[in-house]
């Protein structure tokens, strides 16, 4: 039996927080966490961003383009970040992929 193959994150891909995850404010601690069976992450601000806008619609190519023109950067760079962002996410079953 052959393993799965991974879904390789593209400026195409489509994105959304897995089944069984949520985003959560902790109140005694100030902060934003992203809840899973068994493991939580404190996300930072950014982060925060970014998983909202996951909403398994848009490309990431497209809210790179929405945050882009929202903070006057070069759109590359946070598709890049992005990216990295969903890969990382994606490998820890937080979100869920269409290429």
């Amino acid at each position: 039996m052959s393993e799965p193959s991974a879904v390789i994150v593209t400026a195409a891909t489509v994105a959304k927080l897995a089944r069984g995850v949520r985003l959560r404010e902790d109140a005694v601690r100030g902060q934003t966490i992203l809840l899973a069976p068994e493991r939580a992450l404190a996300l930072d601000e950014i982060a925060v961003m970014i998983v909202n806008a996951l909403d398994g619609k848009r490309s990431i190519d497209a809210i790179a383009e929405e945050f882009s023109l929202k903070f006057e950067a070069p759109k590359d760079q946070i598709l890049a970040d992005i990216i990295v962002f969903v890969d990382e996410f994606s490998k820890r079953r937080m979100l869920e992929l269409k290429p």
